[in-house]
Parts: structure tokens; sequence; C-alpha cells
């Protein structure tokens, strides 16, 4: 997907916080730590610098989701840390945001923190990390 391909998806599915524009999508994509994977219908961009990665956005086209894209998206984001080196992955998620947070959950990531009003003044994240090696414990 282009950066202009991706800003459109994102802004199809954020409002709040807001949504990338191409130029940002664009600046993401020349670092060499940067990696975007894609389905039709959907996108996830990540980033694997030393042994932590994190997932860095994740999106899916509104009359797409709960088919299992974005599950597919996040399998495929923890296989790709790994072979980058990775042994732990973090996000930050929107607190509002429960379909995401169960998605993640679902995927085997464990909440890790709370980052107060990390989206604004009233809207937090929830910090969410993922083991990457096998025998690592989450939290």
């Amino acid at each position: 997907m282009t950066p202009g391909q991706l800003a459109a998806l994102h802004a199809r599915c954020f409002t709040h916080p807001r949504p990338w524009n191409s130029a940002e999508f664009a600046s993401l994509l020349d670092s060499p730590h940067v990696f975007a994977l894609s389905r039709p219908r959907g996108f996830l961009l990540g980033r694997a610098v030393a042994d932590q990665a994190e997932l860095l956005t994740l999106a899916v086209a509104p009359d797409a989701r709960r088919q299992g894209i974005g599950r597919d998206l996040v399998d495929d984001f923890a296989a790709t840390s790994r072979r980058r080196g990775a042994l732990r992955a973090f996000l930050e998620v929107a607190a509002d945001n429960i379909p995401a947070q169960a998605l993640y959950r679902a995927a085997g990531w464990q909440h890790a923190g709370r980052r107060r009003r990390y989206y604004g003044a009233d809207l937090d994240a929830v910090v969410m990390a993922l083991p990457l090696q096998p025998g690592q414990q989450g939290g």
C-alpha cells in the first residue's frame, strides 16, 4: 500500500486520536526499523529496534472487521518482530477502544501500564506487552 492508501484507510478507522496523514506514513516507512504488513482492507505498521518491537498502528476497514484480518496482522507482527530479533513487543491503545484491547488480549498481549492523557486531555492509553520468545512471562 502507498502512503496515500494507508492514510485514506487510517482516516476511515480513526477520528480520535487523529488519523495519520500520508506524509507521516511516508516518513515512518523511510525508517529501516519500520515495517508494514497488509491484507486486503487492512494494514499494520510496526517497528523493531534491538530487542524490542512496537506495534505502531493497526487499521481494518470498518465494514471488514470481525473477519480475522486484524488477528492475522497482529500474529504476523509478532512473527516479523521475532525474525527481526525482538524479545518483547509493546503497544499503546486508546483506553476507550475496547474492541482493540480484546483483540490484543486474545492474541496474548497483557496489560503493562497506562499513560495518562496520552491521546489528549480526556483520553488515556493502555500500554500492552507481548513476550516474543518461548518461555517468557508477560506483564
